[in-house]
C-alpha cells in the first residue's frame, strides 16, 4: 500500500480532477468513502449532471472555510493549503470494499496529523474513491481553531501506517522508506510522456542524464557542459549577495509549458543527491590528495585492468566492513564505495562494446536507489575506484572482451556485497534495487562472457592433460575442486591454465595466486571467476614485460653527450680498432 503526499493551494480544482472522468476516462464513479464529517456533506459524484459544478463549488467553499477565517485574520493568503494523499494498493492485491478503504482513510488522517481520532478541532478532510485500487485523501490544512495542523513528516507517518494496514488486512507486505527516495513522476508528468511519445516522464530522464554527467565529470564546470552537450538546458541560480552559484535547474529539450517557456526542475528535486551541495562533495578533493594523470595514449585495455582492480580493492573493503563490527567512519566509507560504483556503472554503460550497454545502463539506473541512503559518504575513500570509472571514458572502446568480462566479474561481486551489506542493516529498499541492478549486470557479464568462452572451450587439451591439470585443481584449492570441475566453464578453464603454462607460468602457481579469494565461496561458476582472474593476471604480466622491455630499448636509443673532439652526428671509432685497420 503506497501513500504519496503532496500540497497545492488550488481545491477547486483538485476536486475537479478527483470527481471529473481523468485524463484519460480512467475515473469510474467517483464518490466520497469517508469524511471528517458525512451527514449533510455534498457528494459531487451522487448529484444529477447539470448539478456537479454547483455541488463542486458548494464543497470547496466548506472544505475552505476555515481556511478563508485565517486568511482574514491575520489579512495574508494561507500557502499551499491543500494537503493531498492517495493511497494504492499493490498490484496483485485483493480488491477492497468501501468500508475497508474508509478506515484506512481514517488511519491515515490520524496517523499523519490532520485529524486525530477524538479531535473536534481537526482539519476538514474527504476521501474520494474513483477507482478499484485506490483512493484521494484530500483536506485543507487548517483546523477549526485556526491552527495550522502539526503534521510534520506526515510523509514517513503515512507510509508507517500503512505498513501496520498491509499487516491486518492482509495486503501484501512493502519495503518501508527511509526518506531518500527520489520524487517519482506525478500521474500528469507520466500522462505528458505518453502523448509526447516519450519513453519515460521528463522528471525521471532528467534524472538519470543528471547521474550520467555527474559520473562522467571532474568538476561542477565540466558537469554542467556535459549536460549541455547532451541537449540538457541549464540554468543555475546565483547568490544576489555573493553572486555565487548556489544551485541548477535542468530542462530536456522540447518540454514547455503552455506559454512556450522551458520547464525547469531543481537538482534536489531530481533526487536528494543530485542537489549542488551534494555533487560537489564528490567533486571536491581533498587537500592531500594526489590526482593519478590519466594517459590519454593508454590502450583501452589497461583501463578495464585497472577498474578491475579498483573493483576487487572496493569488494575485500566492503566485504571486511561486513564481517566486521563497523563504526560510523566505516559506514561512510562503504557509502562511498556504494557512490563510486554507480558512477563507474553509468562509465561502464558508456564505454562497453555496443551491445551490452542496455543492459549495463538499466543495471546503473536500478543501482541508483542503492546508492541513496541516510548515510553521507566520505567520497574521498574512494577516490581510486572513481577515477577508475572516469577513465574508461578517456580512450577508445577495448576490442577485447577479455578484460571487459573481467571487470564485469568484479563488477557483480562488489555489488553482490553491497546489497548483502544493505540486507543485514535493515536497508529494504536499497536491498531490493541491489538486487534489480544484480539481475540487469550479470546478464550484461554472461552476454560479455559467451563467445570468449566458446571459443575456449572448443580448445580443450586432450584427455590427458586435462585431467592432470584437474589433478592440479585438486591439489591446490581441494575445498573449493568438485565445483570448479563441475562448472560448465571448467573446459574454457583447462585451456587458459594450458595457455599460461605455455607463456611461462605453472598452474599450479597460477591457481595458487588467485584461489584466495572470497569470491570462489559464493560464485555460481567459480571455474569461471578464475578464468578470468587468470586472464587479467596474465595481461597485466605481459604489460608490465612490455613497458620494461620499452623502457630499456629507450634507454638504448637515448644519445650520449659527445666527448670532446668527437662530432656530433658522426660515429665513434676505438682507438684500437681504428689502428688495426690503419696497418
Amino acid at each position: 500500500m503506497v501513500p504519496d503526499v503532496s500540497t497545492g493551494d488550488r481545491t477547486r480544482g483538485l476536486l475537479s480532477y478527483l470527481f471529473g472522468p481523468g485524463r484519460r476516462d480512467e475515473h469510474t464513479d467517483p464518490h466520497i468513502v469517508a469524511a471528517f464529517a458525512m451527514p449533510g456533506l455534498t457528494d459531487p459524484g451522487r448529484v444529477p449532471l447539470d448539478q456537479h459544478q454547483a455541488a463542486l463549488t458548494e464543497l470547496a467553499d466548506y472544505l475552505d472555510q476555515p481556511v478563508r477565517l485565517r486568511e482574514q485574520r491575520l489579512g495574508k493568503k494561507v500557502p499551499q493549503h491543500v494537503w493531498h494523499c492517495p493511497v494504492r494498493t499493490a498490484p496483485g492485491d485483493r480488491y477492497l470494499t468501501d468500508e475497508e478503504w474508509a478506515e484506512v482513510a481514517r488511519r491515515v488522517v490520524h496517523a499523519t496529523g490532520i485529524a486525530e481520532h477524538g479531535d473536534d478541532a481537526a482539519c476538514r478532510w474527504i476521501a474520494v474513491r474513483h477507482a478499484e485500487d485506490h483512493i484521494h485523501i484530500m483536506a485543507t490544512s487548517v483546523r477549526e481553531d485556526g491552527r495550522r495542523p502539526r503534521n510534520k513528516g506526515d510523509g514517513r507517518r503515512a507510509q508507517a501506517e500503512c505498513r501496520r494496514i498491509e499487516a491486518e488486512l492482509g495486503l501484501r507486505r512493502l519495503k518501508s522508506g527511509d526518506g531518500t527516495a527520489p520524487k517519482t513522476p506525478t500521474s500528469a508528468e507520466r500522462a505528458k510522456a505518453q502523448r509526447q511519445g516519450r519513453g519515460t516522464p521528463v522528471r525521471q530522464w532528467l534524472r538519470e542524464h543528471a547521474y550520467a554527467a555527474a559520473a562522467a565529470a571532474r568538476d561542477e564546470a565540466e558537469f554542467f557542459a556535459v549536460l549541455t552537450a547532451l541537449g540538457v538546458k541549464v540554468r543555475p541560480r546565483v547568490g544576489p549577495e555573493t553572486g555565487q552559484v548556489t544551485g541548477y535547474s535542468l530542462a530536456a529539450p522540447g518540454d514547455t509549458s503552455s506559454a512556450g517557456e522551458p520547464i525547469f526542475y531543481s537538482g534536489s528535486s531530481l533526487a536528494p543527491d543530485l542537489s549542488l551541495n551534494r555533487l560537489r562533495e564528490r567533486f571536491t578533493p581533498a587537500p592531500e590528495e594526489t590526482v593519478v594523470r590519466v594517459d590519454r595514449q593508454a590502450d583501452a585495455g589497461g583501463s578495464w585492468r585497472r577498474a578491475d582492480t579498483e573493483l576487487r580493492t572496493a569488494h575485500a573493503f566492503v566485504i571486511a566492513a561486513t564481517d566486521g563490527t563497523a563504526g560510523e567512519d566505516v559506514y561512510a566509507q562503504v557509502q562511498a564505495q556504494a557512490a563510486a560504483f554507480a558512477e563507474l556503472l553509468h562509465n561502464t554503460a558508456a564505454a562497453a562494446p555496443r551491445q551490452l550497454r542496455a543492459e549495463l545502463r538499466a543495471a546503473a539506473v536500478a543501482f541508483g536507489r542503492a546508492n541513496r541512503s541516510a548515510i553521507r559518504a566520505e567520497h574521498r575513500a574512494a577516490d581510486a575506484l572513481r577515477q577508475a570509472g572516469r577513465a574508461l571514458l578517456t580512450v577508445p572502446g577495448s576490442k577485447d572482451g577479455d578484460v571487459v568480462t573481467a571487470a564485469l566479474v568484479s563488477a557483480v561481486f562488489l555489488l553482490i556485497a553491497l546489497g548483502e551489506w544493505h540486507t543485514q542493516r535493515g536497508h529494504q529498499q536499497q536491498a531490493a534495487a541491489a538486487r534489480q541492478a544484480l539481475a540487469h549486470l550479470r546478464t550484461a557479464q554472461q552476454q560479455a562472457a559467451q563467445p570468449r568462452l566458446a571459443q575456449l572451450t572448443d580448445r580443450t587439451p586432450n584427455r590427458e592433460e586435462a585431467d592432470r591439470l584437474a589433478a592440479v585443481v585438486q591439489t591446490v584449492v581441494p575445498e573449493h575442486a568438485q565445483r570448479i570441475l563441475t562448472d560448465p566453464a571448467w573446459p574454457a578453464l583447462a585451456t587458459t591454465l594450458a595457455q599460461a603454462e605455455s607463456a611461462g607460468t605453472p598452474a599450479r602457481r597460477a591457481l595458487s595466486d588467485l584461489t584466495g579469494q572470497r569470491e570462489l565461496a559464493t560464485a555460481d561458476h567459480p571455474a569461471e571467476v578464475l578464468l578470468w582472474r587468470l586472464h587479467n593476471h596474465t595481461a597485466d604480466q605481459i604489460s608490465r614485460r612490455t613497458s620494461a622491455a620499452t623502457h630499456r630499448s629507450a634507454a638504448r636509443r637515448t644519445p650520449t653527450t659527445p666527448g670532446p673532439g668527437v662530432v656530433p652526428g658522426q660515429p665513434r671509432h676505438n682507438d684500437a680498432d681504428h689502428r688495426r685497420r690503419t696497418r
